[in-house]
């Protein structure tokens, strides 16, 4: 059975259109079968975006498993003069991030997969849903590189599902070294902020 975090999604194409409202203007995106969120805005991410602090106004920015890039144009659209990077591990997700960025004239979006962000890129905000089902052993992998690649002052601000596990979730991130507190809840869901990590 084909996964949203799979490669190379097997189910056939079959596209919609999403609308999403980001600071009095509204982008219009195309979804699709086999990518995260098909023909709606997730409820989580849509806690994300209600209740998130605003980004600064420039910086580089990552949208962690980007679908069709809900989060990443959101991002693009509120300050047009960061980075933001969108990453996933699906391809048709990043073919449609990178349609969506150019539908939407947000040339400052970066679309690659994990393994295409340079070494040396830091992030001073990452916004994420991140993929609960890939099972906790590749989460906890999947944060602890991602986090790790904070700059000084940066942090994450991530969403997740209080039944799947945002609890312990939050208790592992502070084990980690990141003390992460909870911004929101709502809907079932956490919203979670984690700063760089602390020196341990």
């Amino acid at each position: 059975m084909s996964q949203y975090f799979d490669e190379s999604p097997r189910v056939a194409s079959a596209e919609a259109e999403v609308a999403i409202d980001v600071g009095g203007s509204v982008l219009t995106l195309r979804t699709d079968r086999g990518v995260f969120s098909h023909g709606r805005v997730d409820p989580g991410t849509a806690v994300l975006l209600r209740n998130a602090p605003p980004p600064p106004l420039e910086g580089t920015f990552l949208d962690l498993g980007s679908g069709s890039g809900v989060l990443a144009l959101a991002l693009a659209r509120l300050a047009p003069q960061a980075t933001v990077w969108a990453v996933d591990v699906n391809a048709r997700a990043r073919q449609l991030t990178a349609a969506n960025a150019a539908a939407n004239e947000l040339p400052n979006v970066a679309v690659a997969d994990p393994e295409g962000v340079p070494a040396d890129v830091r992030f001073d905000l990452i916004w994420s849903n991140p993929p609960i089902r890939i099972g906790k052993p590749a989460l906890h992998a999947l944060l602890s590189t991602w986090l790790g690649r904070l700059s000084t002052e940066g942090r994450a601000v991530l969403v997740v599902q209080k039944h799947l596990g945002a609890d312990s979730l939050q208790r592992w991130l502070i084990d980690e070294g990141w003390p992460t507190t909870r911004l929101a809840s709502s809907r079932g869901y956490r919203m979670l902020q984690v700063p760089s990590r602390t020196v341990r």
